[in-house]
């Protein structure tokens, strides 16, 4: 089973560090930076073996020469996206597989953030590196895709067993709870969440993993066709995409 580790860097940022114990094989996921991420390598005696990205934003890629110019490691990405990947080796697309030392990665293709935007899946270990497209309580701006890719994405992601881990790469999830609550202020699994992710940042306490079971639950862009939330936002009966369309400028808007 993969030991991750999750690395908090710049404001919100967050790396993580897959080590596969029999192999030694070790992965960074997204390093923005390259001294966190060092320096965590150096305190667990762990060698950097493999880089995992999943789209080509600077906070995401920013590390990538840095590392694997100070630790040989091999560079892995979209493949439709390669040329804005510095540094990449392989390139991987959707149905694809990944091993890091025993463990395997699905490679998921959900673009919306961006137009290349890939999800790592390890279906063993319960766990999804989904960069930018699924955020705790929340989902990613359309800088470059459609309502409709990341519609499409955010379903496939929603089809992941319950019980998946996912690592998003940013702690917005104390934002996110709070646009939540302006479109269902009395939803009661909303309402409990959010309490429990207030006081979890006030102890100064990640949010991140959460289980995609409580995204299915609370998350509203996952929920576009859900009656109950359609109504709420006075689209009811209207096509999931147009209600997750509604809900993404909604929040584009807010300040909270």
């Amino acid at each position: 089973m993969l030991e991750i580790v999750q690395i908090p860097v710049l404001s919100d940022n967050y790396v993580y560090l897959l080590h596969e114990p029999d192999s030694g094989d070790t992965a960074v996921v997204d390093p923005a930076v390259a001294e966190p991420v060092l320096a965590e390598l150096g305190r667990r005696g762990w060698r950097l073996t493999h880089l995992f990205n999943t789209h080509h934003h600077w906070d995401h890629v920013g590390a990538n020469l840095e590392l694997k110019q100070a630790t040989g490691c091999q560079i892995v990405g979209f493949r439709d996206d390669a040329a804005r990947i510095p540094g990449i080796d392989m390139k991987v697309g959707e149905g694809d597989g990944f091993r890091l030392g025993s463990s395997r990665a699905l490679i998921l293709e959900v673009p919306g953030h961006t137009r290349g935007h890939i999800a790592w899946w390890f279906e063993e270990e319960q766990a999804v590196f989904c960069g930018d497209t699924l955020f705790a309580l929340g989902c990613g701006r359309l800088f470059e895709g459609t309502a409709d890719q990341m519609w499409h994405s955010l379903g496939k992601l929603r089809e992941l067993p319950d019980n998946t881990r996912v690592y998003c790469a940013h702690e917005y999830t104390l934002t996110n709870a709070r646009f939540a609550l302006t479109i269902e202020p009395d939803y009661p699994p909303l309402v409990e969440r959010a309490r429990a992710v207030e006081r979890l940042r006030q102890q100064g306490r990640p949010t991140v993993p959460s289980l995609m079971g409580e995204e299915k639950i609370t998350n509203p862009f996952l929920r576009a066709d859900d009656p109950g939330l359609q109504s709420r936002v006075g689209m009811a009966g209207a096509p999931p995409v147009a209600v997750f369309a509604e809900l993404r400028s909604r929040k584009d808007r807010f300040h909270g």
